[in-house]
């Protein structure tokens, strides 16, 4: 339980905006972790697209075993953290929680991975130690 504490508090640090989560989950981690799981939402203005930028992060979404845990720009700023439930591939529950829940449970998701994969072992590793 403290890996997972000491996961969450990494996370959780200087990260107040959607990009600061996608550049986190999208990088190192995603690398570690099946293809697939991390999802990244972006948005192109037309310089984006004109300069061949992919865009800035708007939303982030980690596909877990029987949950999906997503983060989205608030309409005023901000990030917004939801909970969704699964079943067989099919969104049962929708639950807006705190970033603090959303990076708990982030972190009970990927150290429950890291138990059973030892590629994700090995990234949990280097973000808990440095």
């Amino acid at each position: 339980m403290g890996d997972v504490q000491l996961l969450a508090s990494r996370l959780r640090a200087d990260r107040t905006d959607v990009a600061s989560y996608a550049r986190v989950l999208s990088g190192a981690l995603a690398d570690a972790l099946p293809p697939g799981m991390v999802e990244v939402q972006t948005r192109r203005s037309l310089a984006d697209r004109v300069a061949g930028r992919d865009g800035r992060a708007v939303g982030v979404t980690v596909h877990g075993e029987n949950r999906e845990l997503a983060l989205r720009e608030g309409p005023r700023g901000g990030v917004e953290a939801e909970v969704r439930q699964v079943v067989r591939g099919v969104v049962i529950s929708r639950k807006a929680v705190g970033i603090e829940q959303w990076l708990q449970a982030l972190a009970e998701d990927i150290t429950r991975l890291a138990a059973r994969d030892a590629a994700a072992r090995e990234v949990l590793e280097r973000l808990l130690h440095g």
